[in-house]
């Protein structure tokens, strides 16, 4: 199953929600590097979605049924529900396959750690797909940081907020924590990966707030989360589904300057609205929407760099055919998942 050198890698993506429509068949589709092979999913308008969308790539509705087919693939993307990651990884490893997990990579630290060791064991590409690594405007933060632009960084705060008063059905809302459920597992998974790849590692938790405020849902839907990096910066970070006001998407604070920008990167509204990676525009930020950075009263507009998610994918195909680096350690998810339960527990000890 070992692909050759030049050939497409051979593709399957597990679930066709979100995740697999929005976020990984469309880049692998448009990467030469890639063949999408193999979907699975159960739903039939999802399986009809994916003839009209992708009509070379075949759906099976159950993962057994993917597992029989290992011995023709290479590759397989999970982007099922959180609490079943770990396991498919697993049994996908087992199948003599790589391997990419949508975050959460799993629902704990220690079941992140024994994928790790498995892959390393049995020498298998293994890797996370913390895309928001390739947002636009979190990849000018980070140009502006390792400039010197803001000088030295004091405070950073980043938001990912949401007006959904209304829990729409889906297994997001239905998920305990205990099954990877939650806005700290979903979205907190990017921003603390983001802070930590900005900063470093974390020194202390400082601060949690985490409550439930829809009607509906099984975990938390409004957090707080305060970080102090061993690098001294501290991190503020906002993630919220019933925001009926939002706040600046990046507010960064350095001795020299500022920066703040309002909005969040265009590539998955461009995506669900039909766009495809390499459309004209896709991924560009306009003018009317660049942050700005300076000083109060005197800051001025930043070009935002071009959002670009297919990065992932073309640094991946160089770690499984030549050996590179892959595209997102995985100890890097586990370093994001010890904070997220830590910040569970602390928020459960105050509840």
């Amino acid at each position: 199953m070992t692909d050759v050198a030049g050939s497409p890698i051979r593709t399957a993506v597990v679930g066709f929600g979100t995740s697999g429509r929005v976020f990984h068949a469309p880049f692998l589709d448009a990467d030469p590097a890639y063949s999408l092979d193999l979907i699975v999913t159960r739903d039939p308008g999802r399986r009809a979605a994916v003839e009209a969308r992708h009509p070379t790539a075949s759906t099976v509705a159950t993962v057994d049924e993917l597992w029989a087919a290992a011995d023709r693939l290479d590759l397989v993307v999970i982007g099922s529900p959180s609490g079943t990651h770990a396991s498919l990884a697993h049994a996908a490893l087992d199948a003599g396959l790589d391997v990419v997990v949508d975050k959460p990579f799993a629902v704990t630290a220690d079941e992140g750690r024994a994928l790790i060791a498995k892959a390393a064991r049995l020498g298998r590409t293994l890797s996370v797909f913390q895309n928001r690594r390739w947002d636009g405007d979190f990849r000018t933060v980070r140009r502006l940081v390792e400039a010197g632009e803001l000088g030295e960084v004091r405070r950073f705060e980043s938001r990912f907020e949401w007006w959904k008063p209304e829990p729409a059905a889906s297994w997001k809302t239905e998920a305990t924590v205990a099954e990877g459920g939650g806005i700290l597992y979903d979205l907190g998974t990017h921003l603390i990966d983001q802070a930590v790849q900005l900063f470093g590692p974390v020194a202390e938790l400082t601060a949690v707030e985490a409550e439930r405020r829809r009607h509906g849902a099984e975990a938390d839907d409004d957090v707080f989360v305060a970080l102090r990096h061993e690098s001294g910066v501290r991190s503020h970070l906002w993630m919220n589904a019933v925001a009926p006001a939002f706040g600046p998407r990046f507010h960064v604070l350095g001795s020299r300057a500022g920066y703040t920008s309002w909005g969040l990167d265009g590539q998955e509204p461009a995506l669900i609205a039909g766009a495809l990676p390499g459309s004209p525009g896709f991924g560009e930020t306009a003018e009317a929407r660049w942050g700005r950075l300076g000083v109060d009263g005197a800051a001025r507009p930043v070009p935002t760099e071009r959002g670009d998610y297919g990065t992932f994918y073309r640094l991946l195909a160089a770690a499984i055919r030549d050996g590179a680096p892959v595209p997102v350690d995985p100890a890097d998810a586990v370093a994001v998942l010890e904070l997220i339960e830590r910040a569970h527990a602390a928020a459960s000890a105050t509840a």
